[in-house]
């Protein structure tokens, strides 16, 4: 496997075991700070957000840099970030280094992904893409176990410092091993958000939104939706955090080859409505660590099992923008990623930590609505017979 493509790897490992590690240590960091759970998950809000926000930003403000020093400068960014976080001793500073931390990941990701593709021939951009994308998909499975039971053993300090770690290597790999790559043809910020008028688009990234702020809902408050199972013990909470992360990296790959089989709206439906019946059920089967177990099998099947197919929609939609659209869609993610923390933190307030499944299932259940819509306009935009998101011919009239 090509070198270059493992250290493009490395630091979206490094970068999302940042996004999901969090809310495996936010009992001991509101414990350490003396803040309420609620208040130090305001670090995934913030983190998520200006990801979401600086994304095109960065993307249009730095078209002209050469990506080796945009991905250089956004590891750097987000490794001091990191230490910041580790090293601050009140709150305020913790959540103005996530801020920084989101900076540097807009820088990175996307850049490394486009970059990974640009190192090889056209006909192994696939793979090219896969093998980046796949670290930040590992770090679910692999990065937040990991971090989550280094804050057991010893401090969550640790864990930024385990996650900074990442963050160098990865740009010691970059630095020594990744050639000159020329700048892309400059996109500006406008033409960036250009496809956000078309209706089947903005139905289909809310439709993003609103599911993975419900999936998060509940992720964001991890530790404390399962204490029952885990009875607070920090490896039993890894495990099942190890669990879910394999559950992800499966769904993942089974929902791509199911969406080329039957195309995209059946795979997006029913993971919805099966992702919707788990949370419903969540109150109960967080109880005990089996069903508890099976519980979070299923959520991170069905959640990261949504994902290449809402991909497959939106590349459906206009193929040709496909790298617009795809950005804007992770965009879309980490928006619901930000605004999980605040409704989980209203929802443990006026509700209970147990019943947060029910509000994740609230919006996922307005993702569904929001799916068939979009399903309904591409059918009603495209010729007959019409392509489903997934590259599928239907007919225009279905059911």
């Amino acid at each position: 496997m090509d070198r270059r493509l493992i250290v493009l790897a490395l630091g979206m490992f490094a970068i999302g075991t940042d996004s999901f590690v969090i809310a495996g240590i936010l009992p001991a960091v509101s414990q350490s700070l003396g803040v309420t759970v609620a208040v130090s998950a305001q670090m995934v809000t913030l983190f998520a957000l200006s990801y979401a926000v600086l994304s095109p930003v960065v993307a249009a403000a730095a078209a002209n840099w050469p990506r080796k020093r945009l991905l250089l400068g956004g590891l750097a960014v987000f490794v001091l970030a990191n230490v910041l976080t580790a090293v601050a001793s009140s709150l305020e500073l913790i959540l103005a280094s996530r801020v920084l931390a989101g900076l540097g990941a807009a820088m990175f990701s996307p850049t490394a992904t486009a970059t990974g593709a640009s190192l090889v021939p056209h006909e192994q951009r696939g793979r090219a893409l896969a093998v980046v994308i796949a670290g930040l998909t590992s770090a679910t499975a692999l990065g937040a176990p990991i971090g989550t039971a280094l804050s057991a053993f010893a401090d969550w300090r640790i864990t930024m410092w385990f996650v900074a770690a990442l963050g160098i290597a990865s740009g010691l790999g970059v630095w020594a091993l990744l050639p000159t790559v020329p700048s892309p043809p400059a996109v500006g910020l406008r033409q960036r958000l250009a496809p956000l008028a078309d209706s089947r688009v903005a139905l289909t990234l809310l439709t993003t939104l609103a599911a993975y702020g419900g999936l998060f809902v509940v992720y964001t408050y991890v530790g404390v939706v399962f204490d029952r199972a885990t009875r607070g013990d920090g490896i039993l909470l890894a495990g099942l955090l190890f669990t879910w992360g394999i559950a992800a990296t499966a769904g993942n790959l089974v929902a791509g080859r199911l969406a080329d089989r039957f195309g995209s709206r059946r795979i997006i439906n029913v993971a919805i409505v099966v992702a919707a019946a788990d949370f419903a059920l969540l109150p109960w089967t967080t109880a005990t660590l089996p069903t508890a177990a099976v519980a979070i099998v299923i959520w991170g099947f069905c959640g990261w099992g949504l994902l290449v197919p809402q991909q497959h929609r939106l590349i459906g939609i206009a193929p040709a923008m496909a790298p617009l659209l795809l950005g804007l869609n992770t965009a879309a993610i980490y928006i619901g990623v930000s605004a999980s923390g605040v409704i989980g933190a209203a929802g443990i307030t006026l509700l209970d930590r147990y019943h947060l499944g029910l509000i994740g299932a609230a919006f996922l259940a307005v993702s569904l609505v929001t799916a068939e819509l979009a399903h309904r306009r591409i059918v009603q935009r495209s010729p007959v017979p019409a392509p489903d998101a997934g590259g599928k011919l239907e007919p225009a009239r279905t059911k």
